[in-house]
């Protein structure tokens, strides 16, 4: 952990971040400090008073407070400001997870930015999304995209807002960088050699894709839910109506927040604006072998198709 005073700036959701804590995943920003939208800092003494051997999350009016068990203690405040105070045996990758992760997902709860669990990429200038339970393969899904020469918009996270003038919705890049299990590495041949595992995680890697990233916001105009299929053959179908709004929420990124953060009519109003405007599918993968280059195949077609 750098020290404290030490501030570097970043770009990522969108977002000019200037921070106490080092994110070699994240993209360097240029703008001066004082534009800073985000700041995130070092406050040692924000932990004491909590119980290190217990895990909660608490609400009062614009503070967020993550209290964690392997990490330390988090304040996500109004939207624009995180303050960390890790335990003193804490290792610095793990606290980059929480940020990047959960305490990301809920600022941008407290910015109105509709959070999606899952990967988008970018095909003929417009933003597809992939969500799923986590294990699904969206990630796996997002990079056979990439290796067929379209780029990564975001992963983990698809931060979606609306337009205030043409009132569609658009996809805002997250940082460049995917995270890949072993298994989804052989199957597209990379090396792991050179690649940071994931704290915890130590089949599963930060793979850099600054080359093979967009770093532009792109309408959205399509979503596809990534299931595990019994069946040997993949199938897609398109979700009606009616099934649009759990589907968004149960893929909402922390979703458990919401309604304690008081943003479920905010949440449920978005929802029925992107499931209006917006095609949603239900992809069934085949549990036989590596599927995911049949699933771009699939996607293309459906895409091609609906223009």
């Amino acid at each position: 952990m750098q020290n404290v005073g030490t501030k570097e700036s970043y770009k990522a959701f969108g977002l000019h971040i200037l921070s106490d804590i080092s994110f070699p995943e994240l993209m360097k920003a240029s703008e001066d400090q004082y534009s800073a939208e985000i700041e995130i800092v070092i406050d040692r003494f924000l932990r004491h008073g909590f119980n290190a051997n217990t895990q909660s999350i608490s609400v009062a009016d614009d503070m967020v407070t993550l209290q964690t068990h392997d990490a330390g203690v988090f304040r996500i405040i109004n939207g624009n400001k995180i303050i960390v105070s890790p335990y003193s045996w804490t290792d610095e990758d793990i606290i980059r997870l929480y940020i990047l992760g959960t305490c990301m997902g809920i600022l941008l709860l407290q910015r109105s930015i509709y959070p999606l669990h899952g990967s988008a990429v970018v095909i003929s200038g417009k933003a597809y999304g992939f969500i799923g339970e986590s294990g699904a393969g969206k990630s796996t899904l997002a990079t056979a995209f990439v290796e067929r020469g379209y780029k990564l918009l975001t992963d983990d996270i698809i931060p979606v807002t609306f337009s205030s003038i043409e009132k569609y919705p658009i996809v805002t890049p997250s940082y460049p960088q995917q995270k890949l299990w072993q298994q989804s590495l052989d199957a597209f041949g990379m090396d792991n050699e050179e690649l940071r595992s994931i704290h915890g995680r130590a089949t599963k890697f930060c793979v850099p894709v600054e080359e093979r990233y967009c770093a532009d916001k792109m309408p959205l105009a399509g979503i596809f839910e990534l299931n595990m299929s019994e069946s040997s053959e993949n199938s897609l179908e398109a979700v009606n109506k009616l099934e649009k709004l759990p589907l968004l929420f149960k893929h909402t990124f922390r979703q458990f927040m919401i309604p304690s953060m008081n943003l479920s009519d905010w949440h449920f109003g978005l929802s029925a604006k992107i499931g209006n405007q917006i095609p949603i599918y239900r992809l069934h993968r085949s549990a036989d072998g590596f599927s995911a280059p049949q699933l771009v195949d699939l996607i293309l077609d459906t895409i091609t198709v609906g223009e």
